[in-house]
């Protein structure tokens, strides 16, 4: 059975997605009321949220934010309910979750296209760092 914490919403995304790993930590850096988890899609913590969500690794290539009440959600969506729970003016980016999906998710879509064409892609996940690794599940 797996566990999760009650207390945190958890951020699934490509650990070996070099712009996924600057934007994980970009979260935790404007995430000082510690919201947040993070577990790499590969994981096998990731493939059993997975799972439970009813979506396939194969099928993924979406950051997701999985809520303690089992909600969860994709693409730019995601992005702007993790943005709304960051602090000071990023924050502010949430607002675009009042613009229409299919708009902010082609935006989501390109960039999710390229991401490795632009930034690069690892050969395995990143470790993180000691100070960081409770951030981690």
């Amino acid at each position: 059975m797996l566990k999760l914490p009650q207390d945190k919403k958890i951020i699934l995304f490509d650990g070996l997605c070099n712009l996924c790993d600057l934007s994980v930590q970009f979260i935790i850096k404007h995430d000082s009321k510690d919201k947040f988890r993070f577990v790499a899609l590969q994981s096998e913590i990731g493939v059993q949220i997975l799972k439970i969500i009813g979506q396939s690794k194969t099928q993924i290539d979406s950051i997701i934010l999985y809520e303690p009440n089992g909600t969860y959600f994709l693409k730019s969506e995601a992005g702007f309910k993790i943005a709304q729970n960051l602090d000071g003016f990023v924050s502010l980016i949430s607002v675009g979750r009042f613009l229409p999906k299919f708009l902010t998710d082609v935006v989501y879509n390109f960039i999710s296209k390229n991401r490795y064409k632009w930034l690069g892609k690892k050969e395995s996940c990143l470790m993180p760092t000691v100070s960081i690794k409770n951030k981690f599940l």
